[in-house]
């Protein structure tokens, strides 16, 4: 039964703690079910300091790396050393600190400059190491998410045909608000994986996190409401700062 759960705590610093033994947690459950955990992650400044946690002495022998596969819920459509890659922001802050086998890291080959193209090998690539099929979705064991001051997620952004239903999983959408390609996972991919966590932080996020929650549904404005786990479990995790206003609301 799919499972939504809230999880509040009282700064950043415990809030990529939590993360971080959801990952942990997550990891050892798939690996003793089926060898292997699958992991998609999510791009931006909190996830940053929760990767670089990770590579840190106490984290990092918590986790066998050698059975994780590393994808991407979206990508910026810039050579894989550019600034704004978020293949190279975790890589720098994680994966070339541990021993995660090459092999296992399905980066975005955004270096093919075809962003249609680029979708589609990435869909390929998913579908090559998850199986699975048009009517049978790939099954991420953990989808790692964050959520711009708009409601977008992953690079859903409002108002745009990435949004609409699809025969793929991955598209490559022109998003007019940022002038640029993006190569995104779809909703009902997402929704198909066992876990799914939002990783929130900061008073900014507070007035959104509060509407696509409690608001009225509205997903082609707030495309964060698009997503619901078909199965699995959706985690809400935010400091309080980003709660503040579900606070307000619930006291």
């Amino acid at each position: 039964m799919p499972e939504t759960k809230i999880v509040i705590t009282k700064n950043l610093e415990e809030l990529n703690r939590d993360a971080a033994k959801l990952i942990v947690d997550a990891s050892r459950e798939a690996i003793t079910q089926s060898g292997r955990f699958i992991l998609a992650l999510s791009g931006g400044s909190t996830p940053k300091k929760l990767y670089e946690l990770l590579a840190t002495p106490e984290w990092n022998t918590q986790v066998d790396w050698t059975r994780i596969h590393f994808f991407w819920g979206d990508e910026r459509m810039v050579l894989p050393d550019h600034a704004d890659s978020n293949y190279r922001m975790t890589n720098e802050a994680l994966l070339s600190k541990v021993a995660v086998p090459p092999a296992n890291i399905h980066r975005v080959k955004t270096e093919l400059n075809d962003p249609a193209k680029v979708a589609a090998d990435y869909e390929a690539e998913i579908y090559r190491v998850l199986g699975g099929e048009k009517n049978n979705l790939p099954k991420f064991d953990l989808i790692l998410l964050g959520m711009g001051d708009n409601a977008h997620t992953a690079s859903l952004f409002p108002h745009t045909d990435a949004l609409k239903p699809s025969e793929h999983i991955v598209l490559a959408p022109y998003v007019a608000e940022v002038n640029s390609y993006r190569i995104t996972f779809t909703a009902p991919l997402i929704n198909n994986a066992h876990k799914i966590a939002f990783l929130l932080a900061g008073a900014k996020k507070a007035p959104v996190v509060e509407e696509v929650l409690h608001g009225a549904r509205d997903p082609e404005r707030l495309p964060s409401q698009l997503i619901h786990p078909a199965h699995g479990t959706l985690y809400w995790m935010m400091d309080e700062p980003a709660a503040a206003q579900l606070s307000k609301k619930t006291a």
